[in-house]
């Protein structure tokens, strides 16, 4: 494995931190450094050019690093406490302190590890009168949650092609090893088939406002249960993941309860949602949906395959939950 850059070292020792930590521990995703403190987790991100995000400028990361910010307190208002730059001092560097920023980090509330909803799925400790709680207030959310004429095109036959072309254009080099070439070309073929024959369906959801700024990537390890439920890392990269139909957000949560073999609460939460929202057509789309959404999270997982800076050991426990993903897909067929 490549060493890690020099300031993301640096940033391992707890004399970098203003409140000097006992220990910092560090979590990587596709595109972030993520560091945590005893209270608080800095989030760094890597200067990647992933075709759908563009991370590669400074002044990128700085902008989107307050997209974040700005975008996830709709849902965790306490959490995001905004964005602190990082100094470089001869050879020295440092988080929060004064001089010239090298780069930037957002700063939140450390939010209990053992809360989140797929631990707590793991430990068996998800009931149905919690996820009818997240259900109240994803509805309460998407019916305050921004649409316009804008927004409103990202629901358009057009964009959704856009968005499940890309998934198959980007998991070929994967077919053999991670996905089978009937599994994907059974998923093509359920996609091209479902978009053309729904194409009024797809029209009608624009039409009745639908289609909204959403959080744009709501599955389990998102949902925190503290005192309030604390739903956070919305996507702030590409609005065209966020501005989406309600329908495929709460069909992203479904399918990843079904991933954790929880088909029951799975349902307890579209029942839920459906009853708040009275959006009973949700469900006209929501395999389809569910399929789209599984396939995301198969494809993200494969991408950590490529990553440099995440270990032999990790990836072969990607593997595995990536190929699992790719089956799910294929299940709501």
């Amino acid at each position: 494995m490549p060493k890690l850059p020099e300031m993301v070292q640096a940033l391992l020792d707890p004399k970098a931190y203003p409140d000097s930590p006992q220990k910092v521990e560090l979590v990587q995703t596709q595109m972030s450094f993520v560091f945590l403190t005893d209270d608080y987790v800095y989030k760094v991100k890597k200067p990647v050019n992933l075709g759908y995000l563009d991370y590669t400028t400074l002044d990128r990361r700085q902008f989107y690093c307050q997209r974040e910010v700005e975008l996830n307190r709709r849902l965790c208002s306490e959490v995001y406490l905004g964005v602190v730059p990082i100094t470089g001092d001869k050879g020295d560097i440092f988080l929060e302190a004064q001089g010239k920023a090298i780069e930037y980090a957002v700063k939140m509330r450390r939010l209990p590890q053992e809360a989140m909803m797929n631990v707590l799925l793991a430990n068996n400790q998800v009931s149905s009168e919690m996820v009818t709680r997240v259900a109240q207030k994803l509805t309460n959310f998407h019916q305050k949650a921004e649409t316009n004429a804008t927004i409103s095109a990202f629901g358009s036959l057009d964009t959704i092609t856009q968005n499940t072309d890309e998934n198959f254009t980007q998991t070929e080099k994967y077919i053999g090893n991670i996905i089978s070439w009937d599994e994907y070309q059974r998923i093509k073929d359920y996609t091209a088939r479902f978009t053309s024959r729904n194409a009024p369906l797809f029209q009608k959801r624009i039409a009745d406002g639908r289609i909204r700024d959403c959080h744009g990537d709501l599955h389990a390890a998102h949902i925190c249960f503290t005192d309030d439920i604390c739903i956070y890392d919305c996507i702030e990269f590409n609005d065209r993941f966020r501005y989406c139909d309600v329908a495929s957000e709460v069909a992203f949560l479904a399918m990843d309860l079904d991933h954790y073999g929880r088909a029951d609460l799975s349902r307890s939460f579209v029942t839920a949602y459906v009853g708040e929202s009275r959006d009973e057509e949700l469900l006209k789309l929501l395999n389809f949906y569910k399929c789209y959404r599984a396939y995301v999270r198969g494809k993200v997982e494969s991408f950590k395959l490529d990553d440099p800076y995440i270990s032999e050991e990790e990836k072969i426990k990607v593997l595995a939950i990536a190929k699992g993903y790719f089956k799910l897909a294929e299940s709501y067929i």
